[in-house]
């Protein structure tokens, strides 16, 4: 994939969360994996009202999320390049929705579902999995909150809560990646509800 085409994705992607009320302001990001080695990904501008980003708005970053050429990426850029080269991600998302932050205010050590069906839209199994959503602590050191990820990585469990923050979650694609992020989210509202 290239950067322009990158770009469409993301732009699309992003109008979407947006939609949902879930990139607020300028707040959110997503990328995705342009090549391998060395590792580089598309991530979104900072600053920018994600839903009116177009094909130009993305930064190509390096391993260590650091622009490659022209534009300023998110200021967690460095995070979803630890995410990418850790997890083999092809896609990661990254929404401020409130349900994760409230369960990561409740369950700091980890947010723990079992025994529901949209699990499996997660990618896990509907009963008898018991899945822990890792919460780490906020920081705006992204070599910190990269080395809390992978601390806590579980190969079967694409998603990180950063608390008082966001959600990420990650797939081998954009699509793969929303429908995880989108199923994660009705978890969470779920047992936060009950």
């Amino acid at each position: 994939m290239n950067l322009p085409e990158a770009g469409e994705l993301l732009a699309k992607e992003a109008a979407r969360y947006t939609a949902m009320g879930w990139m607020r302001g300028s707040s959110g990001n997503l990328s995705v994996r342009l090549r391998d080695e060395p590792l580089r990904l598309a991530v979104t501008a900072s600053g920018l009202d994600k839903g009116e980003l177009t094909a130009a708005d993305v930064v190509e970053i390096d391993s260590s999320g650091a622009a490659v050429g022209p534009g300023v990426p998110s200021a967690e850029a460095g995070l979803h390049a630890r995410i990418a080269a850790v997890s083999g991600a092809r896609a990661v998302v990254h929404v401020h929705v409130h349900a994760p932050v409230l369960a990561a205010e409740r369950w700091p050590d980890g947010v723990q579902l079992r025994d529901m069906e949209m699990l499996k839209g997660f990618g896990r199994s509907a009963h008898d999995d018991l899945v822990t959503i890792p919460v780490v602590p906020n920081s705006q050191d992204m070599v910190v909150l990269g080395d809390s990820f992978e601390a806590g990585h579980r190969a079967d469990t694409p998603a990180l809560i950063v608390a008082r923050h966001g959600l990420y979650v990650w797939g081998a694609d954009l699509t793969q990646a929303r429908h995880r992020t989108e199923c994660l989210e009705w978890l969470l509202r779920f047992i936060m509800a009950v």
